[in-house]
This record gives C-alpha cells, sequence and structure tokens, in this order.
C-alpha cells in the first residue's frame, strides 16, 4: 500500500472527523494495512527515538501516547528481549519500530503485536508476520537522513497559531559537563547519554531509568513525583542504574535516586545545592547546558 491509498476519516476518537495528506517532507514507506490516526502518531514516536540510534541495532515499543520502552543489543534479538522484560505489559498492544531488517526469527517474536516498523522485512517474515495479522511498516527512506524531513511543529490554537522548529538538539563537549566529585565511567557515560537521547522524546516532565543501554523504566507527562514514579517501576533494575531527566532536580529528587542506588544522573543544569547532594550519596552528576522539553 502507497502512501497515496491511506485513508483516514476518524481521529482518535470516533466521534472525531480527520484526514490524511502528504507533503513535500513525507518519507517513503509502505505498508500491508490502512493505517489510522493513532497508529500514524505512534509510528512518528518509533520513528523519532529509532532515528537517535540508526546505526546499531536499535528496537522501541511506542503508542499514540509515549514511549514505553527502548534498547539497544549486540543483536537486533537482544535489544527485542530487552524491550520486551522492560515493558511487558505494554509490548503487546505498542508500535514495535526496529532499525534494522527483520526476520522470520524475529516476526516469531512479535506475532502477537499490532504494528512493526522496519527498514526492511525478509520475504518469510513478511509472509509470518501477515498471517498473524499484524501491520508491517517498511521505511524506505534511511533513517540515518530521517531527521531531514522534520517539519515545524505546529499547533492551532483559539488564540493563534504556534510555530516552533523540529527539535534537532545533540549533546555537545562544550556543554556536557561532569559537575560531581565523582567521575563516571565510559560505560556509564555511553548509559548517560542513551538515556538522555530516549529522553528527548518523551513527554515532559521526563524521567528514564536506564541501564546497560536499556531502559528499564520511563515517567512522562506527570507534574510531581516523576522520579519516585520511575524508580518504583524500576524497583530493583535501579541499582547502579543512569537517571536521565529533561528539567533541573529538586534536592528530594536527589535523595529519592539515592535510595534508588542511582549511580548517575544527567540534567540540564545543577545548583550548588545539587551538586553538594549528589557529593554526598558520592552520584555521578552530568549537566548538558539546556533543557529539552516536549509537550
Amino acid at each position: 500500500m502507497q502512501i497515496e491509498d491511506i485513508q483516514i476519516t476518524t481521529g482518535i476518537n470516533a466521534f472525531q472527523s480527520a484526514s490524511f495528506e502528504d507533503h513535500d517532507r513525507t518519507i517513503e514507506y509502505e505498508t500491508n494495512k490502512n493505517l489510522g490516526y493513532s497508529d500514524i502518531i505512534s509510528i512518528k514516536k518509533g520513528l523519532d527515538v529509532i532515528s537517535e540510534f540508526y546505526d546499531v541495532n536499535a528496537i522501541s515499543a511506542t503508542t499514540p501516547i509515549g514511549i514505553c520502552a527502548v534498547s539497544l543489543g549486540k543483536t537486533l534479538e537482544d535489544a527485542l528481549t530487552n524491550v520486551m522484560d522492560s515493558n511487558p505489559i505494554d509490548f503487546i498492544s505498542s508500535t514495535i519500530t526496529s532499525s534494522k531488517e527483520i526476520d522470520s526469527d524475529l516476526a516469531k517474536m512479535l506475532k502477537d503485536t499490532g504494528i512493526v516498523v522496519a527498514p526492511s522485512f525478509t520475504k518469510n517474515a513478511l509472509e509470518y508476520l501477515e498471517t498473524h495479522n499484524v501491520c508491517c511498516v517498511t521505511i524506505k527512506t534511511p533513517l540515518k537522513d530521517y531527521k531531514k524531513y522534520l517539519s515545524n511543529e505546529m499547533i492551532e490554537t483559539p488564540i493563534g497559531r504556534l510555530i516552533q522548529a523540529p527539535n534537532l538538539s545533540e549533546l555537545n563537549q562544550d556543554s556536557f559537563k561532569v559537575v560531581s566529585k565523582t567521575k563516571p565511567t565510559v560505560e556509564q557515560i555511553e548509559d548517560a547519554v542513551f538515556a538522555w537521547k530516549v529522553a528527548k522524546h518523551v513527554n515532559s516532565r521526563a524521567i528514564v531509568i536506564a541501564k546497560d543501554l536499556k531502559t528499564t523504566a520511563i515517567a512522562q507527562g506527570l507534574q510531581s513525583a516523576s522520579v519516585e514514579f520511575a524508580l518504583d517501576y524500576s524497583c530493583d533494575m535501579s541499582k547502579e542504574a543512569i537517571l536521565a531527566s529533561d528539567l533541573p532536580l529538586t534536592p528530594h529528587d536527589i535523595n529519592v535516586a539515592a535510595q534508588g542506588r542511582i549511580s548517575v544522573i544527567i540534567v540540564p543544569s545543577a545548583s550548588k545545592e545539587i551538586i553538594t547532594a549528589s557529593d554526598k550519596y558520592n552520584m555521578n552528576l552530568i549537566t548538558t547546558g539546556f533543557t529539552n522539553i516536549l509537550y
């Protein structure tokens, strides 16, 4: 099914009318089933985060509401297994996006999902998923070029139209600083960068707990207690893990992170009080130099 064949008549709710149009920044893709309004939102969220890891084995699970889990792995199977372990409840109903080709072995692990998005599918994988009524979306535009297709973000309000450029932020050596007395290892820095890249695409207020290049908990859209929520979900997997936040943390957040045995925190900025609190618990504290809020 080509782009021009997709027909959308209803929005997220059945009583809301909707339509679908391509534009000059439309990526090239094919799908074996018609996509709904919510499907396209979920697919975009998956592509947004996977485009950050296009050159490695990466898997994400997303819904129209947000990101459920993300993992990198030595193989795609490792990454997929990690995503399933990270959030097994939401995995089945989510959109699975892969940075690499889906083969028949992976297809068997995805037979109960609704939508699978990938640069390509082997013939056997595609046939297997189709027999299990899974929607397969093939992204023909290279994932390394995906960000070039991002358009200005626009929100129509009764007050007026809000327009902003897409979020193309990247960490840089000038603003990325370790401000704590203790210094993270190379592996911890890699985990911190991974967690930050995931948090970049999580609805604010974003808290991402990660370890060994996989998320163990994601909190988003909460006005308070985001850190507690994420640590409670992560449970024992928060030990020696990374905590990434899209906003500066409070002293209470640092205390809660210490109780969860977090080893590294990466935040936009940190006051002297926060740095002192981190040093008290021998936690590594990294600042990025800028906030990364997503509404």
